[in-house]
């Protein structure tokens, strides 16, 4: 069941204005979508398994994207795949090390600062939801400068179930202050946009180099860049949301 009342045009789902609520607050997702974090990890960690001549297959890695490890813990599949004898400490340094060379280069992702900007000259309320740590997200917020756009932060560690669990999502909903309705998800994975809609909230995608080939399987938004979204149309016009992709 879709959260919303749509018309259908196309393969494209359009939510009728009159039935729209008006956007009150966005919620953002962390790595993958303030920054990239996800293509920085991966890069890292297959650079390590072909040292170790084992191989981590996208599909694989996918699973633990915008998630917690439980499902798939890379860093085990490792030590077992290869049977090295290793200590899980060690393999989880060198990653660290790799990732962070890889991430010298990263930056926040092209329209974020702008949104903020403009979603707070509007009177909306921000959020961050992430399956991350507080200690990991609040240093990323610090060190890209936009920490205190921010109204509420829910991470990990405010939570028994992480992302595609809707309760970081419900948790920020009950922080703010607003319905679901009223509200708009940014997210670049599936588990992280699983999350959103099972909430109840419009989820827009917005897929970094890693997250873009992977399958989104449930009712979203998607453009290439928040850059490509401009803050009034989300605002006024009729919300999109597709299956495909």
């Amino acid at each position: 069941m879709l959260p919303f009342k749509y018309m259908m045009k196309g393969t494209i789902l359009l939510k009728d204005m009159e039935e729209r609520e008006m956007i009150k607050a966005i919620v953002f997702d962390l790595d993958g979508t303030i920054i990239d974090t996800e293509s920085s990890w991966y890069t890292a960690l297959v650079d390590i398994y072909g040292e170790y001549g084992a191989t981590l297959t996208l599909e694989q890695y996918s699973t633990c994207i915008g998630t917690s490890l439980d499902a798939f813990d890379p860093y085990e599949h490792l030590i077992k795949q290869g049977e090295l004898d290793v200590t899980l400490d060690i393999v989880k340094d060198k990653v660290k090390q790799r990732y962070d060379e890889h991430m010298l280069k990263e930056q926040v992702r092209p329209g974020v600062p702008e949104y903020l900007e403009q979603a707070k000259a509007a009177g909306l309320k921000l959020a961050v939801a992430s399956s991350s740590p507080r200690e990991w997200v609040e240093r990323y917020l610090n060190q890209l400068g936009l920490l205190h756009y921010f109204d509420v932060i829910c991470t990990a560690s405010e939570v028994k179930q992480v992302k595609p669990d809707p309760e970081l999502y419900e948790l920020a909903l009950q922080k703010l202050g607003v319905r679901p309705e009223e509200a708009v998800a940014i997210e670049d994975s599936p588990n992280g946009a699983r999350a959103a809609v099972a909430a109840g909230i419009h989820c827009i995608v917005v897929p970094n180099p890693i997250t873009k080939t992977l399958i989104f399987d449930i009712p979203h938004q998607r453009v290439n860049s928040l850059a490509e979204l401009d803050f009034q149309d989300l605002m006024t016009k009729p919300l999109q949301t597709t299956h495909n992709g």
